[in-house]
């Protein structure tokens, strides 16, 4: 696993940024024939605070016209159960608003759980049927709790695309998204596997605040542990975790020595 530390979450988003670009402009060939015979470049993504700046800076090389999206074919790791896509908290709304209505991806290569969904397990089953492909690379974030997408502590590696409870500790977090009202926060959610996740080609996660402190020790310095699901990205071949020093602020001095010197 490789550890990518920079100075503050800004820096952090911009190198994720020119790493996401990079990769999708690679996978184009060089003369940049974004309908190359390759067929499309499939990246996973995630919602929440973490990948705002990811967001802003992607947006940014797309109109300076460093990268395009009409040839990436995009899966959101996760969606709230109950909420309709036009709710003010939902993915489906988070999604458009700050980053598919300002590139050139194609509405039909995006796809978002229905938290509307009549039968939520098939349509858990369906999503993952569709992800079935993988993926060329997936960015992802992680929760104080050490969540992975939805996948709250205690989730098996092997984990598909399913309906998960979530804890009360991931209810209380999200809930500034909610007036600041708990209950307000859905207590359910339909959510991608840690085994859907790590099926990737690669994986980027995304770690940035002193808040997150605790999960980025784990993911580095723990064990594998069902308790700490970003963890499971230490099995992972091509797994990369780009943080800002904030987050590394409970890794050891060597550690961190180690991974600012790579």
């Amino acid at each position: 696993m490789r550890l990518v530390i920079k100075k503050d979450s800004a820096e952090a988003a911009c190198w994720a940024a020119e790493y996401i670009a990079g990769k999708i402009n690679a996978h184009a060939g060089s003369g940049g024939d974004r309908d190359s015979a390759r067929g499309p470049f499939r990246l996973g993504l995630p919602t929440g605070s973490s990948p705002l700046g990811i967001y802003r800076e992607l947006v940014s090389r797309y109109k300076a016209g460093k990268v395009s999206f009409r040839n990436v074919v995009t899966y959101n790791m996760d969606e709230y159960l109950g909420l309709p896509p036009d709710h003010p908290q939902s993915y489906h709304r988070f999604m458009w608003d700050n980053f598919f209505s300002h590139v050139d991806i194609q509405k039909e290569n995006v796809h978002i759980l229905d938290g509307m969904a009549k039968d939520p397990d098939a349509e858990c089953e369906a999503y993952e049927q569709g992800a079935a492909g993988g993926f060329h690379l997936f960015l992802g974030g992680v929760g104080q709790n050490g969540h992975l997408a939805f996948n709250e502590p205690g989730s098996s590696p092997a984990s598909k695309t399913r309906v998960i409870t979530l804890t009360t500790d991931t209810r209380i977090v999200n809930a500034r998204f909610f007036g600041g009202d708990m209950e307000s926060v859905p207590k359910k959610a339909l959510s991608m596997g840690i085994g859907t996740v790590l099926s990737a080609a690669e994986v980027l996660i995304i770690v940035t605040g002193y808040a997150k402190a605790r999960a980025l020790k784990a993911a580095v310095e723990g064990g594998i542990s069902q308790m700490w699901p970003v963890s499971f990205l230490q099995t992972h071949p091509r797994g990369i975790i780009v943080c800002d020093e904030a987050a590394t602020e409970e890794l050891k001095v060597g550690t961190v020595r180690h991974f600012k010197g790579d």
